[in-house]
């Protein structure tokens, strides 16, 4: 009796369980496909890789059925097309490019990437060639530069089924496909020559209609935006912004070391570095090594200027060390010789204006209100019964001696049977070196190497 009940029992569990199944898979099936849409337009530059990474990510986690770029650009950073390339590729999320209008040099690269181009009539992809950006007008890079980026390009083809030689064709003038582009031209393509040769798989007219021919139609749309913190970071990368940042901050930082006390300009210039290592760090480009650089090069200056005066050696090592490490906060993967060389001569005029405003502004403060509080500019004449040295110090100027210690500058010297603290007047002195003192200057007595034929002279 208790079987013919149990079993009927069991039986309906495993039919309403069956239908719950049936019942969202049927949902599942009805409803629309997701695909986020990317926008990337104008320049192509540094802080478009992190907010593409992230959308892939969203998109990955929502389950969409795919991630469709609306690209219409010109190009910009090969570094920063590399990182996006990368992420596209990676990324298990199917892609869609859909080129409306235009997608010329960094923009070919990221439309290769994807698995799916889609292009609109009268639309143009190609003319890759890299070039080197300058104060004058742009330069084609060198034949480093162009083989890197012809074989990222013939890479991504490869990886995505496309005629690499087309890509190739699209970064080096030297690639000629018999019929299409001849030797010494760049290849671009127009949308009815792209498909011909298979470069693109697709064209419509709009996002909707791409979608529709990519096999995805009725999608739900959903538009990605940039965070603030994004599109702050695109404002810090942007070469002109990042160069006044730099200026800035080394501004600001050599007038607080010729200035008493921590304050303002201080301040001012720890906040500009921080804001430019802050985005090339979320942008990877800057890391621990470019930090400590930087920071090795202030400690050296700083050296130059209170510890070891006159001696040149310590200020030029933490100038290199501060351009070395500004330098290589402003490259990323793919960088070549020249755009090190470009991206180091930016930082050595952004470091010989702040020194010139620096000098400049510590001229300037003492007669601005503010700039008393930051400046000693009160004077001390003689006649107001100031004296520079104390009275006792001057009776060694013009006496003779031996240095007792090395004077590097400063050290110890015999002077008279006398032992004197005393101060070179920048060179290196040798123990056991004849001296003369030359000036009382402050609470420094200063001496000079006696010549051997100053000696003879004597």
């Amino acid at each position: 009796m208790r079987g013919r009940i149990v079993r009927p029992l069991v039986a309906l569990c495993l039919l309403a369980a069956g239908s719950v199944g049936l019942l969202r898979a049927t949902t599942a099936q009805l409803a629309p496909p997701i695909v986020y849409v990317v926008p990337i337009d104008g320049i192509i530059d540094l802080g478009l890789a992190p907010f593409l990474a992230r959308t892939l990510r969203e998109a990955e986690s929502a389950g969409a059925a795919a991630v469709l770029l609306d690209i219409n650009t010109f190009g910009g950073r090969v570094d920063a097309a590399v990182a996006m390339r990368d992420t596209l590729l990676n990324s298990p999320v199917r892609t869609i490019a859909f080129i409306n209008q235009r997608a010329i040099s960094a923009g070919a690269l990221i439309a290769l990437a994807c698995h799916t181009i889609v292009m609109a009539p009268g639309g143009t992809i190609g003319a890759a060639t890299p070039v080197m950006g300058g104060a004058g007008p742009t330069q084609p890079a060198d034949e480093k530069s162009v083989s890197y980026v012809r074989k990222e390009f013939r890479a991504t083809a490869e990886t995505r089924n496309r005629p690499p030689e087309f890509a190739e064709a699209m970064v080096d003038v030297d690639v000629a496909i018999e019929g299409v582009v001849e030797s010494g031209k760049l290849l671009t393509l127009t949308t009815s020559e792209a498909l011909a040769n298979k470069v693109v798989e697709l064209s419509a007219s709009s996002v909707t209609g791409a979608l529709d021919a990519a096999g995805l139609p009725g999608a739900e749309l959903r538009y990605a935006a940039q965070t603030w913190a994004e599109t702050f970071v695109r404002f810090l990368t942007n070469p002109v912004v990042s160069s006044l940042l730099m200026s800035i901050g080394l501004l600001a930082l050599f007038v607080e070391i010729r200035t008493p006390g921590f304050a303002v300009p201080g301040f001012i210039g720890l906040a500009s570095l921080g804001l430019f290592f802050w985005g090339h760090w979320i942008v990877q480009l800057a890391g621990w090594e470019e930090l400590m650089l930087v920071g090795a090069g202030l400690i050296l200056i700083a050296l130059e200027l209170f510890v070891l005066p006159g001696t040149t050696i310590a200020g030029l090592a933490g100038i290199g060390l501060l351009v070395a490490g500004l330098g290589l906060a402003l490259v990323g993967a793919g960088a070549t010789v020249n755009v090190v060389i470009t991206a180091l001569g930016r930082v050595a005029f952004a470091i010989l204006l702040a020194l010139a405003g620096a000098f400049a502004l510590l001229r300037v403060l003492p007669a601005l209100p503010f700039g008393r509080r930051l400046v000693l500019a009160a004077g001390m004449p003689a006649s107001g019964g100031y004296v520079s040295a104390p009275a006792s110090d001057h009776q060694w100027v013009g006496r003779s001696g031996v240095a007792e210690s090395p004077l590097r500058p400063a050290g110890v010297a015999d002077i008279d049977g006398a032992r004197v603290d005393v101060v070179s007047d920048g060179e290196f002195v040798e123990a056991g070196s004849a001296i003369t003192v030359i000036r009382a200057d402050g609470n420094r007595i200063v001496v000079r190497r006696i010549t051997p034929a100053e000696d003879r002279d004597e």
